[in-house]
């Protein structure tokens, strides 16, 4: 069973650093990629008719479109479509029950925003030493954001 490198699709600049990292180090590998997309079910916005479900379809919408365009990107480099997975609810739980589930994921992939506000939920709360993983561990890259391509290509 080939190892896999899980990828989180949210969108950011960032993930396709990460996704192209992680797309590089699977065929020089012989490893495959697996995509995540979690969808935030917990909007707060109940009390409001209608909105909370107009939230979570613009959401589910943009994650769906997340996971698209990582695809394709790891797909141009592979040659081959990554696994795709799309979740409702929290994503550490979500990443979590992933974990538990599938004993081939053998690396997680982050890309670390380069931006003001810090390098990213999950980023931070690893360099904070938060257990995201309880039952089973698995290495951690984490990818600059601001690294070139030619620069990934260089490191895998």
């Amino acid at each position: 069973m080939p190892r896999k490198f899980l990828l989180i699709a949210d969108g950011t600049e960032e993930s396709r650093s990460a996704a192209y990292f992680a797309a590089r180090r699977a065929r020089n590998t012989g490893g495959v990629v697996t995509v995540l997309a979690v969808v935030d079910t917990e909007g707060g916005f109940e009390h409001w008719l209608g909105v909370g479900e107009t939230m979570r379809a613009e959401a589910r919408e943009a994650a769906e479109a997340a996971l698209e365009s990582l695809s394709e990107d790891v797909e141009e480099v592979t040659e081959t479509r990554p696994e795709v997975i799309l979740r409702d609810g929290d994503l550490i739980e979500a990443l979590r029950e992933l974990l538990e589930t599938d004993p081939a994921i053998s690396i997680l992939v982050l890309g670390a925003s380069t931006g003001k506000d810090g390098p990213g939920p999950l980023v931070s709360a690893l360099g904070r030493g938060k257990g995201l993983f309880e039952d089973r561990t698995i290495p951690v890259t984490v990818v600059p954001g601001n690294l070139s391509r030619a620069d990934i290509k260089a490191l895998t």
